[in-house]
């Protein structure tokens, strides 16, 4: 029987699955260093889906065990921007339906910024709800992070379209109506609060690249507002924004000394 050329082989590789379809079977016996290359990237790749796979399962710990117990619109609430000079913190709030499936999900500082905007896309079109609340950067000086940060993760939630009966919120512990449970490190923990993660961030991310066309100088587009060496330059250089912090020590310090 006349052998598949490599690029047959690879062809017909995408459409298999199973480790002991026969065709992996005959691949092994194979040869050529072309089919054993491609046969190792298959085997490689089918290793990735297994491990996200079962990431996944074990993200939905959290949901099932709350909807076992009759709840059925579960949030997960994050925010992202504390720790930046700039910009605003920003909360997303998400409700997803009990059968959504999104395998290599995962907190958002763990995903490329390609796969962020990819599975926010997804999170956008299949989840039963979405929200975002937001402070900036005045109200951050007036009231302090924390609570500018809990400020936004309690606007995301009542800017929901459908109430949810319960929240999974990573790490904070809010004053709210609705049952709840502060995860530590939620975002790497539960499905929802994965997703709030990754929307928060590409929300925060894309306003960031908005204000780096008004002041490139500082390079929130490439630093988010972070305090990196070139931003820290920047700001003896130039002096602050009204993008910038007034109350966290760098911007501060700046300002003081060109009092």
């Amino acid at each position: 029987m006349k052998k598949l050329t490599i690029s047959e082989i690879e062809t017909r590789l995408d459409s298999i699955m199973d480790q002991a379809d026969p065709f992996i079977v005959q691949l092994g016996e194979d040869e050529r260093k072309g089919v054993q290359t491609l046969l190792a990237r298959w085997r490689k790749k089918k290793a990735q889906i297994e491990k996200e796979k079962t990431k996944f399962l074990e993200m939905c710990c959290y949901e099932k065990k709350y909807r076992a117990q009759g709840f059925e619109r579960i949030a997960g609430i994050d925010e992202v921007g504390r720790g930046p000079l700039a910009g605003p913190v920003v909360a997303a709030a998400v409700i997803l339906p009990k059968n959504f499936y999104l395998p290599g999900i995962d907190d958002s500082k763990k995903l490329s910024e390609l796969k962020r905007e990819e599975y926010a896309e997804i999170i956008q079109q299949k989840a039963l709800a979405v929200s975002i609340g937001m402070i900036g950067v005045e109200e951050i000086d007036q009231i302090n992070i924390l609570e500018a940060s809990k400020k936004a993760m309690l606007a995301a939630i009542s800017d929901l379209s459908m109430p949810p009966d319960f929240l999974l919120v990573d790490a904070v512990k809010l004053a709210t109506p609705f049952p709840n449970e502060a995860i530590i490190k939620g975002d790497a923990k539960s499905i929802s609060i994965a997703a709030a993660s990754i929307v928060a961030k590409v929300t925060r991310d894309r306003l960031m690249r908005q204000m780096d066309q008004e002041v490139p100088q500082y390079r929130f587009s490439q630093n988010m507002g972070y305090g990196t060496k070139e931003h820290l330059q920047a700001l003896e250089q130039y002096g602050a924004t009204k993008y910038h912090r007034k109350s966290f020590s760098p911007v501060k310090n700046v300002l003081e000394r060109k009092r």
